[in-house]
């Protein structure tokens, strides 16, 4: 089996169960609600859906049109699509909750990512009545308001897809946002999460793709938003370089800090940078991506990650429940789809192309020890 048929098996694996019962309005009949704290059925659904979503977003939008994986690529786009539509519908027994308490905001805004990922598959192609209730998801949001720290970025993800789809949009929670982190900014390619640092890998579960991506869809508005872009993808380039030599020659990586459950979604920022095709000049394509495979060997094949109907349970290495903070349910398990993001490359990309060792497993073999730098910026 190709490396890339292994990436879309896996997506696939971990996705379907979600897409296929939404799609058919049925997701809070049949989802399990694994959790450590009660209450989480009011948010866990919407986790679900926007985390599958920013995941598999890339592979929907630029995957192949033809032959089995083209097939399989329209099936799953025409099941997403139906799953928005079960998701925003106010009369779906499966309408989710976009307004009420703190987490919506959270999942709307993976949604939005989503959609800014895939404009074609994930809006165009949508039914009228379906981008309306979209859009009035996205706009029921605005009644929370985000904690001072990563969240900030939620809200400017919700306006930045606003923008890019010709809805109405607030320019100042975008530039809010942009402004805190600047100031949060810790040096060598890595932010705060609010004015502390904390060792967890939220710089890449959410902070740096999304300060990257917010830019991209707004960067023309404004001469400093422009200016900065050009900053924040220089950190984004050094944040890739120290992800890849976090991966050790055996696919593990340090679980260290909170949200350990995300599994292999603590590798989103690498696997964007490999999409995006911006990698550091020192790292070949097809090395990023024989290390991202090694991490998504050990984790998806260790027993217990999936239940007996193919749902994911909460854990780093298999079913760990203890390893759940009090805001993890099922549907937040569902963040870890953000690796496969460099599925969007095609199959003929360098990405693609051949094997190659990662830096850790060339440095422990006693081979190739290539020498890693801070940027000063």
């Amino acid at each position: 089996m190709t490396d890339r048929k292994y990436w879309m098996d896996t997506l696939v694996r971990i996705a379907h169960p979600v897409l296929d019962a939404l799609s058919e309005r049925r997701l809070r009949t049949v989802m399990p609600v694994e959790a450590l704290k009660e209450g989480r059925s009011d948010y866990t659904y919407l986790e679900a859906l926007g985390r599958t979503l920013a995941g598999i977003a890339p592979w929907l939008e630029t995957g192949p049109r033809t032959g089995d994986e083209g097939e399989l690529r329209d099936h799953m786009a025409a099941m997403v699509r139906r799953a928005i539509d079960a998701a925003t519908d106010p009369a779906s027994p499966d309408f989710m909750n976009f307004d009420k308490g703190g987490q919506p905001l959270v999942d709307a805004a993976f949604l939005a990512n989503a959609v800014l990922r895939a404009p074609n598959e994930l809006y165009e192609q949508l039914e009228p009545k379906v981008k309306e209730n979209l859009i009035s998801a996205l706009l029921a949001t605005r009644v929370i308001r985000p904690a001072f720290s990563n969240w900030l970025l939620f809200s400017a993800m919700i306006e930045a897809a606003l923008y890019r789809i010709g809805a109405q949009w607030d320019r100042m929670r975008i530039d809010y946002a942009l402004r805190q982190h600047e100031q949060w900014y810790a040096g060598d390619g890595v932010y705060g999460d609010g004015p502390a640092f904390h060792w967890d890998y939220y710089n890449s579960f959410v902070i740096q793709p999304m300060l990257v991506e917010v830019l991209d869809a707004v960067h023309d508005q404004y001469g400093d938003w422009s200016d900065l872009r050009s900053k924040v993808q220089t950190r984004a380039v050094r944040y890739a370089a120290v992800q890849e030599r976090l991966i050790s020659p055996e696919g593990t990586f340090p679980p260290i800090g909170r949200s350990l459950a995300y599994r292999f979604g603590a590798f989103q920022h690498l696997s964007l940078m490999a999409l995006r095709e911006q990698l550091p000049e020192e790292l070949e394509p097809a090395q990023v991506r024989c290390a991202l495979t090694a991490v998504m060997k050990r984790q998806i094949e260790m027993p217990g990650t999936f239940d007996d109907n193919g749902w994911l349970r909460i854990g780093f290495a298999g079913s760990q429940p203890e390893i759940g903070e009090e805001y993890i349910s099922t549907g937040s398990l569902y963040l870890c789809t953000t690796v496969f993001l460099a599925l969007g490359l095609p199959p003929e990309a360098d990405f693609w192309q051949g094997e190659a060792d990662w830096s850790a497993r060339k440095i422990w073999s006693g081979g190739e020890a290539p020498r890693d730098k801070a940027i000063s910026g």
